[in-house]
């Protein structure tokens, strides 16, 4: 007998593991760790099966396959399985049964056919070792995980605030639970996780998320307002995602408030309350002056034990990404939910396409932590990279098979995107194509601060309709605009958004010299906006920000004659009289104005290189104290 490796074998016969593994099974042996013990003449007929399996572009799928089963079976990430099947028309949770016929076009718009896997009742001896591979699951009661959803401004984010004033442990959060997105609360000597998932429109995308790892959906619905597109938006997620809704009928403290008529209004959605004869949970409160949210909190526990949660702290780890984003100073930082398992510090992860040992992990109120179990949420830092909100997260005991299996992912991912080159394009000059009758194309690259805003942007811009020109999103992720980026828009001819974050300088020289379009945003429909305008040949002129220099404040003062001055050394490119400015303190930006003086030893001057000293005095503002840092730019029109 010898030990041999999934991962390893499937290389070999260049194959993907579930296609091994189905073989392996179906032998009757069962793989545990990752590796299976097989003797000579066996392994001999799992390869040729395995190669059989692999010329008819087959994979295994049981009756009632899942997302995630369809996900496992072709080693792709769930996203772009959920992308499938929305593009197919259809939104389902990862844990949602498929119908035989949709579960094969899935696996069909992958290049791939299904061999339906025969269920058999398996012998005593197989039975054994399922168990060996199962054995604690399911042992023990845990806590309920929550979202709440709703219309934006129908009370969610009052009702969370009192909820976290009033039933969070008395600890000093420092606004941790704003980057979190999650939070746990006590009551009567139990917990409660929460998801705090955003509410604007923008957030589709998030808030189906939230409702794809939760167990309860909590509806918020304005008692005064009644039942809006929003509302009927969520409703749609939560039942997709075969959730509860327990449904918080809010601000009953109004005036014009009535509560049976929203009662009324739910019935359409199949929501009936129970004093209608129906079995939905309906519990009107007050995020303002607290009246009924105990109500709610001892409903969701009710709820939650009718359900008969279990998990198994001592079982294999199952999370998943709750938010991501790059902290300036800790690097990736990755919001978990733990599913089954204990996550501890020190753990070898992969997540999606990141991988890296956990360095630290905090709870909800940015204590650290050592450990995570079932339904908490914990924040982790270690990653080399930004994950994908809704990657999973594996452990790996055996670090250089995580990094394998990490560069394998990426070299996929690299060559996906790097398919269907092109000429590069512009917004600008997108009309001109046009009316040349040349590709019909608009490849966009996306950079944003935070993974929401990713997941924001990108909804949005592949909404974008247009019976002549696709808009294409080639890639996606956090941070700031770098070298990659322009290096994936050179070669794939796209151009690249930025919301809410910057570029890096060398990234700026290099997009000069390969014509790679970069354009920066704060408002997110001002750059749908602009797409959806360039797709129609309707583009205003467009300007962006050209870096000129940087100066340190070195000494304040208070002149007589001339008033508040700061005494500044120049200390790279040049600063210049009437430029707009950015003043940091800190690494935070404490001002955004003009420079409305500059002088060098009492002559005022147009501008002052690197390497002298300069006294600045700006337009309505003398806020500026010793050590701030003086970014000085102007705007430029650019592709007009």
């Amino acid at each position: 007998m010898a030990k041999v490796e999934i991962e390893t074998l499937a290389s070999e016969l260049e194959a993907l593991p579930s296609q091994v593994i189905h073989v392996i099974t179906e032998l009757g042996a069962y793989p545990e760790n990752g590796a299976v013990e097989v003797d000579a003449d066996t392994l001999s007929v799992v390869k040729e099966a395995v190669a059989e399996m692999v010329a008819a572009k087959e994979v295994a799928l049981s009756p009632g396959a899942t997302p995630r089963d369809i996900a496992h079976a072709l080693n792709l990430g769930h996203v772009e399985v959920q992308k499938s099947l929305m593009q197919s028309g259809t939104l389902a949770a990862l844990t949602t049964s498929l119908a035989p016929e949709l579960a094969e076009q899935i696996v069909g718009s992958f290049g791939y056919r299904v061999r339906w896997a025969v269920l058999r009742k398996p012998k005593p001896e197989e039975e054994d070792a399922q168990k060996r591979r199962k054995r604690a699951l399911g042992t023990r009661p845990r806590q309920p995980v929550v979202t709440i959803l709703g219309h934006v401004d129908h009370g969610k984010t009052t009702l969370l605030d009192y909820i976290r004033r009033t039933k969070v442990a008395e600890r000093e959060f420092g606004g941790i639970t704003q980057h979190i997105g999650a939070y746990e609360v006590e009551t009567d000597g139990r917990k409660i996780t929460f998801l705090d998932t955003p509410g604007h429109e923008a957030f589709t995308a998030m808030r189906a998320r939230g409702a794809q790892i939760t167990d309860i959906a909590v509806l918020v619905v304005a008692a005064d307002d009644g039942v809006m597109p929003q509302t009927i938006e969520a409703i749609s997620h939560a039942k997709t995602a075969d959730v509860p809704i327990v449904v918080a009928i809010s601000k009953i403290d109004l005036p014009e408030a009535n509560v049976d008529r929203v009662k009324q209004r739910l019935t359409e959605q199949d929501l009936v309350s129970g004093e209608f004869g129906g079995q939905t949970v309906m519990v009107p409160l007050s995020g303002k002056t607290g009246e009924g949210v105990d109500t709610l909190l001892e409903l969701i526990l009710l709820q939650a034990d009718m359900m008969e949660l279990k998990a198994d702290p001592s079982g294999e780890v199952e999370a998943v990404v709750v938010e991501a984003r790059l902290d300036k100073g800790r690097g990736p930082v990755a919001t978990i939910l733990v599913e089954n398992g204990t996550l501890k510090q020190g753990d070898a992860v992969l997540v999606g396409h990141s991988w890296g040992k956990i360095k630290a992990m905090f709870d909800y109120a940015g204590e650290r932590i050592k450990d995570a179990g079932p339904a908490i949420p914990a924040e982790i830092t270690g990653l080399d990279q930004v994950p994908e909100a809704g990657d999973r997260l594996s452990v790996f005991l055996d670090e250089k098979q995580l990094r394998e299996r990490a560069a394998h992912l990426r070299a996929e991912e690299r060559e996906r995107l790097l398919e269907g080159r092109g000429t590069r394009v512009s917004l600008a000059d997108l009309q001109r194509r046009l009316e040349e009758g040349e590709t019909k194309e608009l490849r966009i690259i996306v950079k944003a601060d935070v993974r929401g805003s990713v997941e924001a942007v990108r909804g949005l811009i592949e909404a974008i309709e247009n019976a002549e020109i696709q808009v294409k999103v080639l890639h996606s992720a956090v941070g700031t605009v770098n070298d990659n980026d322009v290096l994936l828009a050179s070669a794939s001819g796209a151009m690249i958004v930025a919301f809410n974050t910057k570029t890096e300088t060398q990234a700026k020289e290099q997009a000069g010299q390969q014509r790679v379009e970069i354009r920066h945003y704060k408002v997110i429909y001002e750059l749908i906006e602009d797409i959806e305008q360039a797709v129609i040949g309707m583009l205003e002129p467009k300007y962006e920000e050209r870096y000129l220099g940087r100066a340190e404040v070195r000494a304040a003062f208070k002149l007589t004659k001339v008033g508040h001055v700061a005494g500044c050394y120049v200390s790279d490119g040049k600063i210049v009289r009437g430029a707009k400015c950015r003043v940091r303190r800190d690494g935070e930006i404490v001002h955004e104005g003009q420079i409305a003086s500059l002088k060098h030893i009492k002559e005022d001057m147009k501008e002052v290189q690197a390497g002298y000293e300069c006294g600045i005095q700006f337009e309505n503002w003398t806020g500026f104290k010793e050590s701030d840092e003086i970014e000085a730019f102007e705007s430029v029109q650019v592709n007009a």
